[in-house]
């Protein structure tokens, strides 16, 4: 039996993860700060699916927090044959009205966990010639709108980049990049959601269910509903000055009122 290991993993993607991969067989790590949330997680996942589901209590926010998971990330007698990096939030206010003690530790979630829990899973699915790392971004990775949206655009560019250094040895990677999904992000955060039209509001275990499909073929970016797709390749034709204009606006519009708890 196959084992998969989550960031984030007690609600929004995260969670639609966890119970989708338990649903499909798969022994699992839930990684999150929350620790009673994590256990109440894995006991149900365990009497539902019949799987095993062990807990590992890390803040991704800190050094010891990401060695704690590249630690068992690396274990090679209990090999995790999927990673999903889904943990992360956002940050109010515009660029130099943020306190940069916060951008350092968005960056630190989105970017360096990212970079070095990829890394420490990829190394011995690399020797066993087999496993696949998701790494949740953001259809904001796409359009200029602050560090938000910089850090989601470095998560796809360097999933991109690495899923082509590893090509022909058996491990998948893929960034995936949804657009406004139900989940306790917007809660956590503080966002004002009422403005936001309701055709884009996307379903975390259907957003979960597209990103498999699209690992399993092959994909390195996922863009997991046809609306965004299309979204997507209308932002292509606007004018990157515009655009930034709009997704300023949206942000300023709908963004966070505080910064959030990184784990979800």
């Amino acid at each position: 039996m196959t084992t998969a290991l989550t960031t984030g993993a007690t609600a929004g993607i995260g969670a639609a993860f966890a119970r989708r991969l338990a649903r499909d067989g798969h022994n699992l790590v839930l990684v999150a700060r929350d620790r009673e949330r994590l256990r109440r997680q894995a006991a149900e996942l365990h009497d539902r699916h019949g799987i095993e589901a062990s807990v590992l209590v890390a803040d991704l926010a800190t050094d010891d927090g990401i060695a704690a998971v590249e630690e068992r990330l690396a274990d090679r007698t209990h090999p995790v044959d999927l990673l999903v990096n889904n943990a992360g939030f956002g940050l109010k206010g515009n660029y130099l009205d943020v306190p940069m003690a916060d951008e350092l530790r968005m960056l630190k979630v989105h970017c360096e966990a990212v970079l070095r829990l990829t890394s420490a899973a990829a190394a011995p699915m690399r020797e066993r010639g087999r496993g696949a790392v998701v790494n949740v971004a953001s259809v904001a990775a796409f359009v200029p709108r602050g560090t938000y949206g910089a850090s989601k655009a470095w998560v796809v560019q360097f999933s991109q980049g690495a899923a082509r250094d590893l090509a022909g040895s058996g491990v998948r990677l893929m960034a995936l990049c949804p657009g406004f999904v139900r989940t306790e992000f917007h809660q956590r955060a503080g966002m004002g959601t009422r403005n936001i039209p309701n055709w884009m509001w996307l379903d975390a275990d259907r957003v979960v269910d597209a990103a498999l499909r699209d690992l399993a073929r092959g994909k390195t970016v996922s863009v997991p509903d046809p609306r965004y797709k299309a979204l997507m390749g209308a932002v292509k034709l606007v004018p990157r000055q515009a655009l930034g204009g709009v997704s300023s606006r949206a942000g300023r519009k709908y963004g966070p009122r505080k910064a959030p708890d990184v784990s979800l």
